[in-house]
């Protein structure tokens, strides 16, 4: 009924259906923010046009003719159809000849073009026939074209709708008011109003509006809409929260630190909206596909009539009827659906499953990648490592040796830089305050002179560099390195005092992911700033054969070259700022987990938790949606090839079989509707392809 009273509003004032007229109708369909009202706007239509069509047909010479009867009519059968073939044609179809006008303007050719010219070929011939001719006419197939094109658009913008669910769910997460603090006073504000600097109020159960900074308090925060994390995040002062997540325990302060279109959750939509609304390389072949077809439609049609009516003998209605029905059977609707729908649903499941894929170029590319870099700390570690053991030469403490390196390490934003200082807090030490000249070494290491003392920390490479003699050690650290532990060596004043090791657990899914992976055929390769020995531990503990180690972070982009250069198609896996040139370098790039912003925005491919089986998910989603585009294309291509000819009378002569104008209608809607079902089913699948 809703619907229906939307419709009379439009045929009354005619202003919304005027302004859906001059839509780019084919963008309007895949934007999630119009999609429900586009999805209504074509079902009105379709309903309408039925409406009108039922009488239509019944009054047409086909069903008057086949049952051998004459309905009752108070004005001549053929003026009837006119008056009510006339709205079907200019008011319910009206998208359609507007969107060819549109298209003939910018001198393309489309689906648009080939359904104006069945419909009004139909139409105007019908209405030439009434006027002046007499005789049979086919104002149904006009009727009936409109009405079976209008059901496959409906069902079409229908399946599309479906795959933007994640996004409305997404949108949802935000809430309507913010709790902020200004003038020393409580308000609640519109969360579009919220602006950066404003702090905020979180109660236990309140959506955090905006992303921000926890300026007071202590909490837990459920992220797992967002990231997919399953297990709630404490926050404490200095943490970040991210929009859309939920405050469960404690209440805390934040500061806001990205409103509107800039935070996290908006990011995630605007990504997944740009991939859904994006070309893949393949749809843009039958675009170049379907404007040929379309000149091989009217062409069809120009020389079946000519054929027919001036070689053949048969009679101008005849003539008429074969030549419409080649150039609406011809229409190439469905292989203009056949990839956007599958990128659409592809995308849109990925959305669902935390694996934002930046563009349908990606979603079709990453089916290809048959070699895959991953970037261990962060990503096939937990990125969080722990001190495990220290040894020290005589003179020193365990203490000694982690208050120098506290010291040193003090500045640095390291993973092993806050374990020294987790350490650190774990044994109720303190930091040195007396600092001084402080120095990263890229990739190696720090430098620094700590209460008055000249401290290096670094790697087994940076002490050989430096002349530091560490056979005093040498036993301990062959042991922890024969363990594969990331070392951390102390020299004070040039002279070695100690080593600390720590241990970066391994992501649980690592190893089933990369035994997938090896599985697929594809070469799996780890990359890292460690020493040989450490990397080497791990890998074999993970099962990867290639392993590339004391990787400087400037360095990683030429072992992905390196990979290119054998001629694999490689995918680099991080989450840091010095992973962003390698990702760049990658033919794709794949950002995991909570990376940094510089990651994110280089990668093709965001996966929101930091789970490595999401990569694998990623390629398997993209090999599944990739073979519904080649199915949906084969079929689309096949069926207008063959059915081109049927349509044009070339099995009339031998067997008598004919497709009338409306027949040939309904099965172009019918190709439409299946190529649309067809990637729909990629969501039956859904199970098997990202539950692994």
């Amino acid at each position: 009924m809703e619907g229906m009273d939307h419709t009379k509003m439009d045929m009354s004032s005619g202003h919304d259906m005027s302004m859906m007229d001059h839509m780019d109708h084919e963008k309007a369909m895949t934007d999630p923010s119009m999609a429900a009202f586009m999805e209504r706007d074509m079902r009105n239509r379709f309903f309408w046009s039925l409406l009108f069509s039922i009488p239509i047909f019944l009054y047409s010479p086909v069903f008057t003719d086949f049952l051998k009867i004459t309905l009752p009519t108070p004005i001549p059968a053929n003026w009837l159809l006119f008056i009510l073939t006339t709205p079907v044609v200019f008011k319910f179809v009206s998208i359609f000849p507007t969107g060819a006008i549109q298209a003939l303007r910018s001198k393309t050719l489309n689906m648009m073009v080939l359904i104006a010219t069945g419909v009004f070929a139909a139409y105007f011939f019908s209405v030439l026939i009434t006027l002046f001719i007499g005789g049979e006419t086919f104002f149904e197939a006009a009727a009936l074209l409109v009405t079976f094109v209008l059901f496959g658009h409906w069902m079409e913008m229908k399946s599309r709708r479906g795959t933007s669910e994640a996004l409305r769910a997404l949108f949802d997460l935000v809430p309507p008011k913010a709790r902020v603090f200004r003038d020393g006073k409580e308000l609640l504000v519109a969360t579009s109003e919220v602006v950066i600097g404003d702090i905020i109020i979180l109660k236990p159960g309140d959506k955090v509006p905006v992303d921000g900074e926890v300026t007071e308090g202590e909490t837990s925060i459920d992220e797992s809409l967002v990231t997919g994390e399953s297990i709630p995040v404490s926050k404490i002062k200095g943490d970040l929260v991210i929009g859309g997540s939920i405050n469960q325990s404690g209440s805390v302060m934040f500061r806001a630190t990205k409103v509107g279109s800039d935070t996290a959750l908006a990011q995630i939509v605007k990504l997944v909206e740009t991939a859904q609304n994006s070309k893949a390389p393949g749809q843009r072949i039958a675009d170049r596909a379907a404007q040929y077809l379309v000149i091989f439609a009217v062409g069809a049609g120009i020389i079946t009539f000519v054929v027919w009516y001036f070689f053949s003998g048969v009679g101008l209605i005849m003539a008429l009827t074969f030549a419409v029905s080649a150039v609406v059977i011809a229409c190439p609707d469905a292989l203009g659906l056949a990839t956007p729908t599958a990128v659409a649903v592809g995308t849109g499941l990925g959305a669902k499953h935390n694996i934002l894929i930046k563009d349908a170029t990606t979603l079709e590319k990453t089916s290809k990648i048959d070699a895959i870099v991953l970037d261990k700390t962060g990503t096939l570690t937990e990125g969080k490592p722990k001190i495990t053991d220290i040894a020290s030469v005589e003179g020193f403490t365990e203490n000694d040796i982690l208050t120098f390196q506290a010291g040193a390490e003090a500045k640095s934003n390291h993973p092993l830089s806050q374990a020294i200082l987790n350490e650190m807090t774990k044994r109720k030490l303190s930091v040195p305050t007396e600092v001084s000249k402080f120095v990263s070494i890229s990739g190696h290491g720090v430098e620094a002179t700590v209460n008055g003392k000249r401290v290096l920390v670094g790697t087994l490479k940076l002490m050989k560099d430096r002349n530091v003699d560490i056979s005093l050690l040498q036993n301990d650290i062959d042991k922890l390195l024969g363990e594969g532990k990331t070392l951390m060596i102390l020299a004070v004043n040039d002279k070695i005092a100690g080593v600390t090791a720590a241990a970066d657990p391994v992501k649980d899914t690592a190893e089933p992911a990369i035994t997938r992976m090896k599985k697929l055929g594809i070469v799996v390769a780890m990359i890292t700033g460690d020493n040989k020995m450490t990397a080497e531990a791990i890998g074999k503990k993970l099962g990867i054969d290639r392993i590339f180690a004391e990787v400087l972070p400037e360095d990683k982009a030429k072992y992905v070259k390196k990979l290119q250069e054998e001629g694999k198609f490689v995918a680099m896996v991080g989450d840091g700022v010095n992973d962003a040139p390698a990702l760049a370098q990658a033919d794709i790039g794949i950002a995991i987990g909570a990376g940094t912003d510089v990651a994110i925005e280089t990668a093709n491919i965001v996966l929101m938790k930091s789970d490595p089986m999401d990569v694998l998910r990623a390629i398997r989603l993209s090999k599944a949606t990739v073979r519904k585009m080649k199915e949906n294309l084969v079929w689309a291509s096949v069926y207008n090839v063959l059915a081109v000819p049927v349509a044009a009378g070339l099995l009339y002569t031998k067997f008598g079989i004919t497709l009338r104008p409306e027949v040939s209608a309904l099965l172009m809607s019918a190709s439409s509707i299946i190529v649309a079902v067809n990637a729909v089913l990629l969501k039956r699948a859904e199970k098997d392809l990202l539950s692994i």
